[in-house]
């Protein structure tokens, strides 16, 4: 009796183990500025094969409806679009094929502003929003969107793309004191228990992936 009992236990400490080691899933997110160009396009999926990501999500991939299908990266079949119609904007998620993806509800904008993906990755349940704002009134787009999607946003929701907003001082060159439409967007991700990750790994760090002297 005792012995088994011993045994059950060891049984239910690998599996707490195996549950919180889980299968390793790595996420990219890049604004690529247009990809009507064939060259820029090998040298995007050049990339994404260096990074060899589980996810990769873009965003102003600038392609119509109608040319979605030139987005393509050897490994990474599934491919997941927002397109305009006006070849603005556009957004895109890629998933490799070295995992167990399954979508269960896409939601996506007409715009080309955002893709929201639900489904489960590794038999796990994972939802996946990829966000393009517009320049003007990014705060605003980004506070309303949140809003609109809020009944699919849980403790499984990830969160990425080019949200054209400084949240924090810290994230602007001029350390410029953050105005009034991106106090109530931090209100509102607080509100629904959404954290910066960045700026929860890195609180005193001062990092761009782009920076203009304009």
């Amino acid at each position: 009796m005792g012995r088994e009992t011993k045994e059950t236990e060891e049984n239910r400490k690998t599996r707490h183990k195996m549950v919180v080691v889980g299968p390793h899933v790595s996420i990219i997110t890049l604004n690529v500025n247009g990809l009507n160009s064939p060259i820029k396009r090998h040298r995007v999926a050049g990339w994404i094969k260096e990074q060899d990501p589980t996810i990769c999500c873009l965003q102003e991939t600038h392609l119509s409806p109608k040319d979605k299908h030139r987005l393509r990266v050897k490994g990474w079949r599934t491919i997941l679009q927002a397109n305009n119609e006006q070849k603005k904007a556009g957004v895109a998620i890629l998933i490799s094929d070295k995992v167990d993806f399954k979508a269960k509800q896409i939601k996506k904008d007409k715009e080309g502003q955002y893709i929201m993906i639900k489904g489960t990755l590794h038999q796990e349940d994972i939802t996946l929003i990829n966000i393009y704002a517009p320049n003007t009134g990014a705060p605003k787009f980004v506070k309303q969107l949140l809003i609109e999607l809020k009944e699919d946003i849980n403790n499984n929701t990830i969160i990425v793309g080019d949200l054209n907003t400084p949240l924090t001082p810290m994230d602007r060159t001029s350390r410029q004191k953050i105005n009034k439409e991106i106090i109530e967007l931090n209100e509102k991700l607080d509100q629904m228990d959404l954290i910066d990750i960045y700026r929860t790994l890195h609180p005193k760090t001062a990092g761009y992936t782009f920076f203009s002297s304009a």
